[in-house]
């Protein structure tokens, strides 16, 4: 079966965008992970828009469209002071769902 090897040679090339230095992209068969680290909330929000801004390019000219409902969104921090927890993620210019991590 042929198709595997073609989907692995084009989504191959997904992990390597020119990505931030705090941003790593983990791919796994058809799934990908973008992890992002930021100094406050608000920063890691805005560098994963733009990440997901590129992933979207790279997906358009790889005639790929991932599927935003689908994709979901997860906050970690160890952070106690109070800051704003909602997320504002956009895949394809439509709001990701938001998970919530279990303490």
């Amino acid at each position: 079966m042929l198709w595997p090897s073609l989907w692995n040679l084009q989504y191959n090339s997904l992990p390597n965008l020119n990505h931030t230095n705090r941003t790593k992209a983990i791919a796994l068969a058809d799934d990908l992970i973008i992890v992002t680290r930021g100094k406050t909330v608000r920063e890691a929000e805005n560098i994963t828009n733009i990440e997901l801004s590129k992933t979207s390019l790279w997906a358009k000219d790889n005639k790929i469209r991932f599927n935003e409902q689908k994709s979901q969104t997860m906050l970690i921090t160890r952070r106690k002071r109070r800051e704003g927890k909602g997320l504002e993620m956009c895949l394809n210019y439509k709001p990701l769902v938001q998970l919530y991590r279990l303490k």
